[in-house]
């Protein structure tokens, strides 16, 4: 996955506003914003999508479950909404897992 642009920013290969680093995972700020913060957090192991998981990722998907809302809360959100969309039709734009936190604003319902 040499050319996944989530996995070079995970290596520095390409710069990014990081937020947060752990062994597990890292956030950073979108560089295309659909809010006012809209920031992206991903998984240090390459996965495509949720439906690449597998049962050896249980700890991996808790801790960054678990390590959103701090994140959330760290830049000041007391309100937010976190997606994740799964393949090209759903609006998937870069094949790395990511989740995405939106807020900072009213937000569109869905």
């Amino acid at each position: 996955m040499d050319e996944c642009i989530f996995c070079r920013i995970k290596r520095g290969d390409l710069p990014a506003t990081v937020v947060h680093e752990d062994d597990h995972c890292l956030a950073f700020h979108d560089k295309f914003p659909r809010a006012p913060t809209h920031l992206l957090v991903i998984p240090k192991k390459h996965l495509p999508d949720l439906n690449a998981l597998g049962e050896e990722d249980k700890a991996l998907v808790s801790h960054i479950m678990l390590t959103i809302p701090s994140i959330a809360r760290k830049q000041g959100l007391e309100a937010y909404r976190m997606a994740t969309n799964i393949g090209a039709a759903a609006g998937q734009a870069v094949f790395h897992l990511h989740f995405h936190i939106l807020g900072g604003g009213p937000l569109s319902p869905l």
